[in-house]
């Protein structure tokens, strides 16, 4: 896997919106934060802008991010927020420029779109927090993804979970949100999870819908061969009327019971207020034991 080069004072980067429209009342304190790491910023010329649900049309959110990849000065692309969206894009821009150029693209949720996106072309980027979520991150959240920019990685300790399988595994970070994931399936930036640590983590959706996912990455092959499995925040669970019967975490345990990879649940990753900062596509240890969970870079 290609990795950027780590940002340094002074360093240019952009601020785009992919998916949904954001909240111009929140952009000063974003781009402040941003500018206190020692960064310029550059705004997307469609940042503000507003078709329906998104950040304006897809031909405008598509040319503030081909207009950030072409852009020789600009050393990471930092995107605002998810939402829905930055599927829709994936066919209007170029992203060849990358390989020959790389540079970091930050984000989760729906922007595990280009995460994919990025792993199939083997260029690593950065899970991290969003600006629309800055206000209520935590501080190690925040300061997390400054320091993946500047390339000071640090390891990430969770407590003891009851539904943890110990264990220790080397591999490839690789995943994201599980509806992008499950989206993905089948397509051309689908995912290679063999020997892989997949990392999921999800927000606001029905119990049966979990369900239903895992057993088609399960069925699709996904799941077998795993290195390890991270699951991150499973956030604003749904239910039916008639109770599903098992909550999120529950539901994974079932599905994966056959197998003896590592397992560490709670992982502080997603839409969460600690949500901290991982390289995808980067080779990563997680040790996984009585004590609670580890997960550093080799």
């Amino acid at each position: 896997m290609t990795a950027p080069p780590h940002l340094k004072s002074g360093d240019l980067v952009a601020l785009v919106a992919t998916a949904r429209f954001i909240d111009p009342e929140q952009l000063k304190n974003s781009i402040a934060q941003i500018k206190s790491w020692g960064l310029k910023v550059s705004q997307g010329d469609n940042l503000t802008s507003v078709s329906d649900q998104f950040a304006g049309t897809d031909t405008e959110r598509a040319s503030d991010l081909q207009k950030a990849i072409n852009d020789s000065e600009i050393r990471a692309i930092i995107c605002y927020r998810g939402g829905y969206g930055s599927i829709r894009l994936l066919d209007l821009v170029d992203f060849s420029g990358l390989i020959t150029s790389p540079k970091w693209i930050c984000g989760y949720s729906d922007i595990t779109v280009f995460h994919s996106q990025l792993n199939k072309l083997r260029i690593k980027s950065i899970h991290s927090t969003m600006p629309v979520n800055f206000e209520t991150n935590t501080k190690e959240a925040i300061d997390s993804m400054r320091q993946a920019l500047f390339g000071n990685t640090m390891e990430i300790i969770t407590e003891h979970h009851d539904l943890n399988r110990y264990g220790s595994v080397k591999g490839e970070l690789i995943g994201g949100n599980l509806s992008i994931l499950h989206n993905l399936s089948g397509t051309d930036i689908d995912l290679d999870t063999k020997g892989k640590i997949l990392v999921i983590e999800d927000l606001d959706e029905y119990l049966y819908h979990i369900d239903r996912m895992l057993h088609n990455l399960n069925r699709s092959g996904k799941l077998q061969h795993l290195a390890g499995l991270i699951v991150g925040g499973m956030t604003e669970m749904n239910d039916n009327d008639i109770p599903f019967g098992k909550g999120a975490n529950e539901i994974i345990a079932e599905i994966i019971a056959e197998y003896n990879f590592p397992v560490c649940y709670n992982f502080p990753i997603g839409h969460i207020t600690d949500n901290r900062s991982v390289i995808l596509g980067e080779q990563y240890n997680l040790d996984v034991s009585k004590h609670g969970s580890t997960l550093r870079v080799t």
